[in-house]
């Protein structure tokens, strides 16, 4: 099981979350239970306004890095954005609406619990 020592994109996703104030970030290792990523990464932001403006600041650093462009979806409504990095999904949300919709229970199945925590 790789880690963000070991990914390069993974360390700057948790990092850049960490410098911009992300609350509960959640990274689920996604290896075995899917082929769209190799890690799921879940925060939240206390606003609207943060979940945007961490969204934005994550897709420029991702692309500033030399990771490629990203795709990001629900940016205008900002209550639950995704960050489609390829290797990284990162989902941002209003802890409200992240509440709602649960994702860590629905992907942390099977025997490993997801790893908790930032960089």
């Amino acid at each position: 099981m790789a880690d963000a020592a070991h990914d390069p994109l993974l360390a700057l996703v948790l990092k850049q979350l960490d410098d911009d104030q992300a609350q509960d970030v959640v990274t689920i290792d996604l290896e075995g239970k899917t082929s769209i990523a190799d890690y799921m990464v879940i925060a939240s932001g206390r606003s609207t306004r943060q979940v945007a403006s961490m969204a934005q600041k994550l897709a420029e650093k991702i692309k500033h890095e030399g990771f490629g462009p990203v795709k990001v979806e629900g940016l205008t409504a900002a209550d639950w954005v995704l960050i489609d990095a390829g290797d990284i999904v990162v989902h941002l949300f209003r802890p409200e609406v992240r509440s709602f919709y649960n994702l860590e229970r629905m992907w942390a199945f099977g025997d490993a619990p997801p790893v908790s925590g930032t960089a």
